[in-house]
């Protein structure tokens, strides 16, 4: 610590001189006790201290010169001052100046000195607190050992103390107290974990090794609980049940139950709104301790062993249930060779099955899966696929079975009743199959799909194809609508109840633009094929009249059945009103046929002389000329002739009634009157002759009854 040198301002401004009183020094309030009134480092006196050294007087200086105010009156000019004088005063300054600068150089020269001595006094007691600082931290930190050393006693204590209680539960078994046999091996784990972490410790690999073998005891034990548990808890369901899980519009009636549960089908209405509610197939409150178990042995590496246990179980258990339900395993052959009526039955109960099994049965195992191997995802993919693999396999079987066997008109509607109900159900067997492990089930199941789209449209082509070249050969003589066009139109009815699945099959052959053409061009093909066929047995009819009767009962049943369909809107009206032509020109055809020989006995030509002017039914002619003769041997021949049609046209049939009687009015329209004017104008000469009813035996009023018995049919047919 220097010397601080300051100039005091001078009172009048600037400094003229240098004066001791110009220099100021800063103060030094304290001061040290000499080294001798210290005790000696390393003494054992407890303290330390610095006292205030009493106070030192400041350095003499002498006082300044006086203010110039106060000096003498000077001479009016400096250089009238004798020159020796001056350089006097100005020795006699510098010599003040030097002994002040020597006295301050004395005053730090000594606050040096003290300053040196305080450095060295410092160290000195540094060193002698350092080893009781040392003792100190060494006694600390063995106080810290020496804690830390009972807290981890106090852990492996409480860790011995675990494994005995977890090990008196693992000697119980689960079967008293599951929960806490399972809190048991979790406090074993973590048991293990600890001792695995600290093997630091002389007992950790004593207690290891005693841990694990519990824990290998409880694994076993936990096996064979698991197996318990699952068979105990997984039985079959009972029929009533699952059909209560269903929609009240899919449910069987009391009698079909009786019979196995036959399927009724249900409208689009009820399935649209349909609702279904998979049963528990194990007591909820068994699942979270199969999970509980489940995980246990996934943590320990058993995950084949437990998917094994739980898949034997739960596959049996399922396999019952559809076998209580009615499913048979039944092979291809055994399918293929069934009468149609037996395996027709059967095709209804499948699509039940099916229904049931995937929305309720199968997904009421996914969700059970699900919920006891929350654990692992892998695995419970695996464990269903093993659990609903077999019971799957045997429902697409038999729809294999059905799909490959020999095609026939009346499978269709079975095909599309299978083909949508597979349709309805893809997108739950590819939510409900889901994962690596199911692939091939979904595979299965599309392909069936597709299989039984195949076999329905070839049963398409073929229905066309039979019916145009349908060769029955026992047609009715009455003439009336024939087997095979009911046979057709119903058939034509029935398609149209599947027109969403039709347009759907269609699309999965890329035939169908969502407009309903492809449908409305196959029914048309049909229809196409029908008349063709019609056409070809009318010609085994060897009366002309009764083939136009034939052709025109058809035709009409035909387009009455279209009008009357939904097959209306996609036919349009223009196919209608040119098959209602179809019918008109038949009945025309069949009036000239059948009556003209008829109209020929009522006609004046050739009766008189002048020939007659063969009109028939003419008005104002009269009988001069005429042969008696010939005009008797014309109502002789009127007679017979119309007895012969009578007779029978009375054994053909009109079973529509309107147009029965719109025929029956169209022959009396050309009869009635022909007969009226030919009665009139010949009549007179035969009521003159000798017993006139014989030749006129009937008055138009009793043809106009005669001829509404046409067409009843009422001879028995050939």
């Amino acid at each position: 610590m220097g010397t601080r040198l300051e100039l005091r301002h001078h009172p009048f401004g600037k400094c003229t001189s240098f004066h001791p009183s110009c220099l100021r020094f800063p103060p030094f309030p304290l001061r040290f006790a000499s080294s001798a009134s210290h005790p000696a480092v390393g003494s054992p006196s407890p303290t330390h201290h610095l006292r205030p050294a009493p106070p030192r007087p400041p350095p003499r200086i002498p006082p300044p010169d006086p203010p110039v105010a106060a000096r003498a009156p000077q001479p009016p000019s400096y250089r009238s001052r004798p020159r020796g004088g001056g350089m006097e005063s100005l020795a006699q300054r510098a010599a003040l100046l030097r002994e002040s600068l020597g006295r301050s150089q004395a005053a730090t020269d000594a606050v040096v000195s003290i300053l040196g001595s305080f450095d060295s006094r410092l160290s000195a007691l540094d060193a002698a607190m350092r080893p009781i600082q040392l003792r100190t931290h060494a006694v600390r930190t063995a106080h810290e050992n020496i804690d830390r050393t009972l807290r981890s006693a106090d852990v492996i204590l409480t860790q011995f103390d675990r494994t005995r209680e977890a090990e008196r539960e693992i000697q119980k078994g689960p079967h008293e107290n599951l929960q806490s046999f399972l809190d048991a091996v979790d406090r074993l784990r973590s048991i293990e974990r600890f001792f695995s972490s600290n093997r630091s410790y002389s007992s950790s690999d004593r207690v290891l090794s005693h841990v694990n073998a519990l824990l290998s005891k409880a694994l076993v034990k936990m096996e064979g609980e698991f197996q318990n548990q699952l068979s105990q808890r997984s039985k079959p369901m009972e029929p009533d049940r699952l059909f209560d899980c269903l929609p009240s519009t899919l449910r069987p009636s009391a009698e079909s139950r009786a019979e196995g549960g036959k399927h009724q089908p249900a409208g689009a209405d009820g399935q649209e709104a349909a609702v279904y509610s998979p049963p528990a197939l194990i007591e909820p409150k068994f699942v979270p301790l199969l999970a509980k178990l489940a995980q246990q042995l996934v943590q320990a590496g058993c995950q084949q062993q437990c998917a094994e246990i739980y898949s034997e179980a739960r596959a049996s258990a399922l396999e019952s249930s559809l076998k209580n339900l009615g499913v048979e395993k039944l092979s291809k052959d055994e399918v293929q060779k069934m009468p149609w009526e037996i395996l027709e039955s059967k095709i209804g109960n499948w699509i039940h099955f099916m229904r049931i099994a995937v929305k309720l049965l199968f997904a009421g195992e996914r969700q059970l899966c699900d919920q006891v191997f929350e654990c692992s995802q892998s695995l419970r993919d695996k464990c269903f696929s093993a659990i609903t693999k077999n019971s799957l396999a045997t429902l697409l079987s038999f729809g294999e079975a059905i799909a490959m066997s020999k095609r026939s008109p009346e499978k269709l509607f079975v095909l599309l009743d299978m083909y949508e109900i597979m349709c309805e159900l893809q997108t739950e067997i590819d939510t409900i199959f889901v994962g690596e492990s199911c692939s091939q089930m979904r595979d299965s199941a599309l392909s069936l799909s597709k299989c039984l789209a195949q076999t329905a449209q070839k049963t398409f082509s073929d229905f066309e194809e039979a019916v145009e070249k349908d060769a029955t050969k026992n047609i009715h003589t009455d003439g009336t609508v024939h087997p095979l066009t009911s046979y057709v139109i119903n058939y034509v009815k029935f398609l149209f109840d599947y027109q969403s699945t039709l347009k759907q099959l269609f699309q999965e052959f890329k035939r169908e633009d969502g407009t309903g053409s492809e449908l409305a061009s196959v029914t048309m093909s049909i229809m196409q094929a029908l008349q063709n066929n019609l056409d070809a047995k009318a010609k085994q009819y060897k009366d002309p009249a009764l083939m136009h009767i034939f052709l025109m009962n058809n035709i009409h049943y035909i387009v009455k059945s279209v009008r009357r369909s939904e097959a209306k809107d996609l036919l349009g009206d223009d196919w209608i009103q040119r098959h209602r032509r179809i019918v008109q020109q038949n009945a025309n055809q069949y009036r000239r046929v059948a009556w003209s020989k008829v109209l020929q006995c009522l006609s004046g030509q050739g009766l008189t002389s002048s020939g007659g002017s063969g009109q028939v039914g003419s008005e104002g002619g009269n009988s001069s000329g005429a042969s008696r003769t010939a005009v008797k041997e014309r109502f002789r021949s009127f007679n017979v002739l119309f007895e012969e049609i009578y007779q029978k046209q009375c054994g053909w049939s009109v079973p529509d009634s309107e147009l029965r009687e719109s025929l029956r009015l169209a022959v009396a329209e050309i009869l009635l009157p022909a007969y009226r004017s030919f009665q009139k104008r010949f009549g007179p000469l035969i009521e003159n002759s000798k017993a006139p009813g014989k030749y006129v035996k009937h008055t138009p009023e009793q043809l106009e009854v005669f001829l509404g018995n046409l067409f009843e049919g009422k001879q028995e047919r050939s």
